[in-house]
């Protein structure tokens, strides 16, 4: 893959339109765009890993996502930076704005996601597996006279955030333009981190696009030479776009990190517990200089956001440097992991720290827990109704339900697949207040208006 032909500031479903006279990038009104969308806006009111705030503020999707796009920028600065050094003869090409793509990328990275965090995610792709939704792997839909493809339920039953990020960004809703939100080509191929269908979902159960936005991908792949690795009976598998590497880490470090900063903030973290996990990531010769400058804060929080905005420093530096080092295997398509499995030992060995100490104590907590109960119960239930009422368009109460939904989503389109796709897309697009809204008036429990 080549650097000239990666970084592309065309724009997907408007490949020939005009391009606005004003100071910004393409990619800078990528960002400017997604920051004014009210899917971004939402992210406010939806789940990261722990309840909403009471007293105490803890992150959500949407300061989980701003400080994601702080670090990616940073990460792609540097980079690019570098890279410049080493081949002066891409000056002129769009190799300087990577901190510009890799920031707008971080910003939409977790667009998809529904309510309740992760465990809402896992909640719709367990009702297709496991739930009430498996009788749609062979059901026969009179309405649309069609019944799902083998590929459609893989798409179902591992339902990923990430490709319905995709979605979201390029699929044509009812009322918007074609291509979706019409974004650059690069911006849309940074946030695939899985660059293949559910197919090749495997185990992990991960993908990049759903079928529907297959073609979408393979256009932006073509265009801008994204090296095919696989073209097997299960369909094409893709190397990753480089950026996505950056985006991954920018992620990465953000989510691990400041996941630690909370549970301390909650309690779940003695200071003690918080302020060692932060050390760890240091040379024994770096600790004197820290120790001295953590010396004059009295206040404790202080503390741990000094020793976290050192670590995540740290942590973008080794991301860098890993990037630079392995830029031909990147170009290539043969790296492997992600960048943060392969920097240097001692804050390797700390951040695997930070991530056991996550699953041990804070990921279980029963704070945690019950949101992942309320939320599995919740979108469980509006999944049930929604479903029944897309293939039964004709039945009174599914008048009633259809009614509730916004017209851009395509409730009554011509096949299973897309009513169903259409039922995701309404709920995973709630904020976790409107789901648990929506749960209590169609259970009778609230008749108030949010």
């Amino acid at each position: 893959m080549k650097w000239e032909q990666l970084l592309s500031n065309k724009r997907l479903g408007q490949e020939e339109g005009p391009r606005r006279d004003d100071d910004r990038s393409e990619f800078q009104r990528d960002f400017d765009r997604l920051i004014f969308s009210a899917p971004f806006r939402r992210l406010q009111n939806k789940t990261q890993v722990f309840p909403l705030p009471g007293s105490i503020f803890v992150h959500n999707r949407l300061t989980h996502s701003l400080e994601v796009s702080s670090v990616g920028r940073s990460l792609g600065n540097d980079t690019s930076r570098i890279l410049l050094e080493k081949h002066p003869h891409l000056a002129n090409t769009h190799l300087r704005e990577m901190g510009s793509i890799v920031s707008a990328a971080c910003l939409a990275h977790d667009l998809g996601n529904p309510p309740f965090g992760h465990s809402g995610e896992r909640a719709i792709g367990s009702y297709f597996s496991e739930g009430e939704g498996r009788r749609y792997e062979d059901y026969f839909c009179q309405e649309t006279g069609d019944r799902l493809t083998p590929a459609q339920w893989q798409d179902l039953i591992h339902f990923e955030g990430n490709a319905n990020a995709f979605r979201l960004l390029t699929h044509h809703f009812r009322g918007r333009r074609k291509g979706g939100f019409v974004m650059t080509y690069s911006t849309l191929a940074s946030i695939v981190k899985y660059p293949y269908t559910s197919n090749q979902a495997g185990k992990k159960g991960k993908f990049g696009f759903f079928q529907s936005e297959e073609e979408d991908f393979r256009k932006i792949a073509q265009e801008m030479g994204i090296k095919k690795i696989r073209n097997g009976e299960d369909g094409e598998r893709y190397a990753r776009y480089p950026l996505v590497y950056l985006v991954e880490a920018a992620d990465d470090i953000c989510y691990q990190i400041m996941d630690i900063e909370d549970a301390h903030k909650l309690k779940i973290l003695t200071t003690e517990e918080t302020k060692q996990l932060l050390l760890n990531f240091f040379d024994d010769d770096k600790l004197p200089l820290i120790h001295q400058r953590l010396e004059p804060l009295d206040d404790v929080n202080e503390q741990v956001v000094y020793l976290r905005s050192i670590a995540i420093g740290l942590l973008e530096s080794e991301c860098v440097r890993i990037f630079i080092e392995n830029e031909e295997a990147i170009l290539d398509g043969r790296f492997e992991g992600s960048l943060i499995e392969h920097i240097a030992e001692r804050p390797r060995m700390a951040y695997r720290k930070c991530m056991e100490t996550a699953i041990a104590k804070i990921y279980h907590t029963q704070m945690v827990v019950d949101i992942e109960i309320a939320g599995h119960k919740v979108i469980t239930q509006l999944l049930d109704l929604m479903l029944e009422a897309v293939t039964h368009t004709d039945r009174t109460y599914s008048k009633i339900l259809i009614n509730r939904v916004s017209p851009q989503y395509d409730i009554k389109a011509p096949t299973l697949y897309e009513r169903i796709l259409a039922v995701l897309d309404y709920i995973s697009g709630m904020t976790d207040i409107f789901a648990l809204d929506l749960y209590r008036k169609i259970n009778g429990m609230s008749l108030a208006t949010v």
